[in-house]
């Protein structure tokens, strides 16, 4: 990389530091091409990114920023992973760390709260805002729906008392 292509990878890691809502710090020590395209593609349907970055180039890139807390962590071959939701992010890479030994979560940061990995950890077993919205729409609904069902039900049996008088007027003529 010459020195215009560093500046553009700071000022793009900048921009997306100034956008997202948590930073993973991953290690991929040993890593296979093919495993890190599975997982570049695992936090894409995601909806995150995963980006390989200098160490250097990403310190001067988090200076100012929420997530200055995570520069310790850039230390040997690391890479960077960041969304909006930050559980989606999470848990993609707490599923990928299960099963390929050679990726180690460091860390993260959930805007200026700094998470170890075991508090990525704990993130992952969050529902995703996605759940959390569904939930709440269910909550809501809910309500309305008995209201509504204690709104139709007199009118019902209504319906049930009057079909039996008449079905009972019927019997007794044809009788």
């Amino acid at each position: 990389m010459d020195r215009t292509e560093k500046r553009a990878f700071v000022s793009a890691l900048q921009a997306v530091f100034a956008d997202t809502s948590f930073v993973l710090v991953s290690q991929n020590k040993g890593l296979t091409v093919a495993d890190a395209t599975v997982l570049r593609n695992r936090m894409r349907a995601a909806g995150a990114s995963y980006k390989v970055a200098k160490n250097r180039l990403a310190s001067l890139a988090l200076d100012g920023t929420k997530f200055q807390a995570i520069q310790p962590l850039l230390k040997g071959p690391t890479a960077l992973a960041w969304s909006t939701d930050p559980v989606a992010v999470a848990k993609t890479a707490v599923e990928f760390a299960r099963t390929n030994d050679k990726f180690v979560i460091l860390g993260g940061a959930l805007g200026t709260q700094q998470l170890s990995a075991d508090g990525v950890k704990a993130l992952a077993e969050l529902p995703s805002l996605e759940t959390l919205r569904a939930q709440l729409l269910g909550l809501i609904q809910t309500p309305a729906t008995r209201i509504a069902g204690v709104l139709q039900a007199p009118g019902s049996q209504l319906a049930r008392v009057f079909s039996a008088y008449a079905k009972k007027d019927e019997t007794a003529e044809a009788a």
